[in-house]
């Protein structure tokens, strides 16, 4: 698989998402290669990384939450 290069604008970069997918695109098409050449299809490989990536942002947003609730709860605790 191919290396992802590391980005090259500011956090705040309004291209920035470009930026990453273009930076992620010839090893995300490596994976969908190397899937296929597993025995998967195309799309069956395809929905398994959209699932895979909609569990992550869930997760991520679970946290986020998880870490607002706490910090809700530090300021009651500790006003």
């Amino acid at each position: 698989m191919r290396d992802v290069y590391k980005p090259f604008v500011a956090i705040d970069d309004p291209d920035r998402d470009i930026r990453c997918q273009d930076a992620l695109q010839f090893a995300f098409h490596d994976l969908v290669v190397a899937s296929v050449k597993a025995g998967w299809n195309e799309q069956e490989a395809l929905e398994a990384i959209i699932a895979l990536a909609d569990d992550s942002l869930r997760r991520i947003g679970a946290n986020d939450d998880a870490q607002t609730l706490l910090d809700m709860l530090r300021k009651m605790a500790y006003p």
